[in-house]
């Protein structure tokens, strides 16, 4: 309860840098005395990463990997890479709707970014036409079912009559 006496004198003025650490030293002193720092998560551990950086920004680029932080490059960076990889990703949807939705949200960030001229640099990713986007998914779409639903050498069947049509990869499992 002594402690809290100096708490209710009114603060002084702080002049120079030994009264600040003073003060600090003091502040620190009372939050250990009442425990404040005992249960802490890390307590005892060594903090990671202070020795044998030269990077000033460490810790950040620490907290954003232990925290899974990614995309905080600006949007034309962000953009550009998203649309170099758009088929790829266009082509792991497995429902039209999917992909439409897909596109239609990048469409929208296209647009928010060349709207937003705040800074970074400027957008040069144009927006994706869905239709278009759509027909060449089908068509790669069908050309890797196709290549899917060869049959290989050993599941042909003994005589050529029954080889009409290939057969669909799910109805081999049917069986």
């Amino acid at each position: 309860m002594s402690d809290d006496t100096d708490d209710a004198q009114p603060p002084r003025r702080l002049n120079s840098l030994e009264d600040r650490n003073a003060v600090v030293e003091s502040a620190l002193d009372r939050a250990i005395k009442r425990g404040d720092f005992d249960d802490l998560s890390g307590r005892g551990k060594p903090l990671t990463g202070l020795h044998g950086s030269s990077d000033p920004d460490w810790w950040i680029k620490q907290k954003m990997d232990s925290e899974g932080i990614n995309g905080v490059a600006p949007a034309a960076f962000q953009l550009r890479k998203e649309n170099a990889v758009l088929e790829e990703t266009v082509d792991a949807f497995s429902t039209e709707s999917e992909v439409r939705d897909y596109l239609a949200g990048f469409n929208a960030r296209v647009r928010e970014a060349v709207m937003d001229l705040r800074d970074g640099p400027p957008v040069f990713t144009p927006p994706r036409n869905v239709e278009k986007e759509i027909a060449a998914w089908r068509r790669r779409n069908v050309k890797k079912y196709d290549a899917v639903t060869e049959a290989e050498p050993g599941d042909q069947p003994a005589d050529q009559a029954s080889a009409g049509s290939p057969r669909r990869w799910w109805h081999r499992f049917r069986r």
